[in-house]
C-alpha cells in the first residue's frame, strides 16, 4: 500500500461520475472499484441520502487533477 502524499484531487482518468472515488483511491493507493462498491454499500446502509450529499460536497470541494 502506498503512503498518502499530495493533495486530494479528482481523477481525470479513473472516473465513473466525477472522479471523486478515483482520486481518493489514488491518494491512498487503494483499488478504486472496491472503494466505489464499499461506498455504495455504506450509503445504502445509511439510507443513501447522506452518501449522496457527501459525494456532492466532495465533487464541489475537490479540485480536478492538473494536466
Amino acid at each position: 500500500m502506498k503512503s498518502a502524499s499530495g493533495p486530494f484531487t479528482r481523477s481525470r482518468t479513473d472516473r465513473m461520475l466525477a472522479g471523486v472515488m478515483g482520486g481518493i483511491a489514488r491518494r491512498f493507493g487503494w483499488n478504486s472499484n472496491l472503494l466505489r462498491v464499499l461506498y455504495v454499500i455504506f450509503s445504502i446502509a445509511s439510507a443513501a441520502f447522506p452518501g449522496i450529499i457527501v459525494y456532492l460536497i466532495l465533487w464541489l470541494l475537490m479540485p480536478e487533477e492538473g494536466p
